[in-house]
């Protein structure tokens, strides 16, 4: 179709029609070698933008621009932001921002309770309109009441509920997995229970409320098991997983920052229930948690340096060559992960979206060439396979690799 014969389209047929009419078919045309792949724009319900607030980490321009080169053409930003996003007026100020840069679809949360501090639901009635969802990302809602309460004033919203679980008490300090490589090297352990606890708890909640709740970064493989089970039950859950859980576990640490992420790196165990999670259905989504922080921030090592770590520029091709290439999943699965469960359960449509990929062609991580303001990723000097050529957002190209052309 479209005289390129060669290229492999991935998307559906509303979203081969919309490309038919709305894109010059000879600006793809010129990448027609054996290679190419044609996705629809991919969809990332967990990003950190960081505007309002911390500008010096990423802006919404930034985050934007990082996003294209990426492939995607939607993502949802979480409300760590200054002011916190938990009533109309602070709100408006992402928003406005939003409006003025984005060159994606930017969907922002607001906040579960006020500074997302747990002690006071936030002012949901007044932001229900403009956001995505809810959630208090960054931080678990430690009370169950509280929780409780989130869940019914969603439900009667119809909005959902996006839970970072993490039971605060089962912290005590730690900063990277619970695990050999913490014990070995005198690092302090984050257990696993101080996530799947709160789920656990949370899935206990949704019995109650039958609200729509969407689990964060699940990393453990108890998490895995406990939201199976839940589906299994007909709960109205679902959830996402990080591009790193899957492809590397704490075995992989170095005394690097750029290794340091909330929830950690965990054990080859987890790592494995992850990927037969994705395997089957289990987890709905992957998502980057795409968290950029300034390079002084990440540079104090695996103790001192902010947690988080950016993805956006990388999820394809590190999903491409590690899951794809050894034929753990398939491309289309990949397609489901990154574009269609995303879309569906979060509300987001999408017309003429699509990026265009070389997945024959192998690069070299290099975070000096991010268009994110944030540089910290594990996966720096690894080489992969997908170098995105083009990705489009309405008909109108918004990112193009002219090192290509």
């Amino acid at each position: 179709m479209f005289g390129m014969k060669k290229a492999r389209m991935l998307l559906s047929t509303d979203e081969m029609a919309a490309l038919s009419h709305l894109f010059p078919i000879e600006k793809i045309e010129r990448f027609d070698t054996d290679n190419i792949v044609i996705f629809p724009g991919f969809t990332d319900v967990h990003v950190h933008f960081r505007e309002p607030g911390f500008c010096y980490k990423e802006t919404i321009k930034s985050g934007s621009a990082a996003a294209a080169r990426g492939g995607y053409t939607a993502v949802c930003t979480m409300p760590n932001l200054k002011p916190v996003p938990d009533n109309a007026e602070h709100l408006a100020l992402q928003l406005d921002a939003i409006k003025k840069d984005a060159i994606i679809d930017v969907y922002p949360y607001g906040a579960i309770t006020v500074g997302q501090l747990g002690e006071e639901l936030a002012d949901m009635e007044a932001m229900a309109g403009d956001v995505i969802a809810f959630s208090d990302d960054g931080r678990g809602v430690q009370s169950d009441e509280m929780m409780r309460s989130a869940m019914l004033r969603a439900k009667a919203l119809g909005k959902m509920i996006v839970a970072h679980c993490e039971v605060n008490s089962l912290l005590h300090g730690g900063y990277i997995h619970d695990g050999e490589y913490a014990k070995a090297h005198g690092h302090c352990g984050i257990c696993s229970e101080s996530e799947y606890a709160q789920i656990a708890r949370d899935i206990e909640l949704l019995r109650d409320t039958g609200c729509a709740y969407h689990v964060c970064h699940i990393s453990t493989k108890e998490s895995v098991e406990l939201i199976r089970n839940a589906k299994k039950e007909g709960l109205d859950i679902t959830c996402e997983t990080g591009p790193h859980y899957l492809v590397m576990d704490d075995s992989d640490l170095r005394e690097e920052g750029g290794f340091k992420m909330n929830p950690p790196l965990r054990s080859r165990e987890d790592r494995e229930a992850l990927i037969e999670g994705i395997i089957d259905g289990t987890i709905d989504m992957i998502a980057t948690d795409h968290a950029p922080h300034s390079a002084e921030e990440k540079s104090r090592g695996l103790a001192g340096s902010a947690f988080g770590i950016v993805g956006l520029e990388t999820a394809l091709p590190v999903m491409y060559t590690r899951l794809v290439k050894t034929g753990i999943i398939s491309l289309e699965r990949l397609v489901e992960l990154m574009v269609r469960n995303p879309r569906k359960r979060f509300g987001i449509s999408a017309g003429c979206d699509f990026s265009v990929w070389d997945l024959g062609q192998r690069f070299t991580v290099d975070p000096e060439k991010f268009a994110s303001m944030g540089r910290a990723t594990p996966f720096a000097g690894q080489e992969l396979y997908g170098v995105n050529l083009m990705t489009v957002k309405g008909g109108k190209i918004i990112y193009e690799n002219n090192e290509n052309n």
